[in-house]
């Protein structure tokens, strides 16, 4: 089943174990929330700037219903 939980306060070298392993872990999660966004920064600036070869052009749609 399931081990008891421990209560005995942590020693300062287990705290300070405990505390560098949370700092490396919020290093990296830092890391890759920050390339997310600039993928998704990119991403979108592609999209934006990039004009689509096989659509026509602005007027032309309303042109041809007319």
């Amino acid at each position: 089943m399931t081990q008891p939980f421990d209560n005995r306060p942590l020693t300062a070298a287990e705290t300070d174990a405990l505390r560098a392993r949370q700092r490396e872990r919020n290093k990296v999660m830092g890391l890759i929330l920050g390339f997310l966004v600039i993928l998704f920064f990119a991403i979108s600036i592609v999209k934006i700037t990039a004009k689509p070869e096989h659509a026509p052009a602005e007027g032309a749609e309303q042109m041809e219903h007319s």
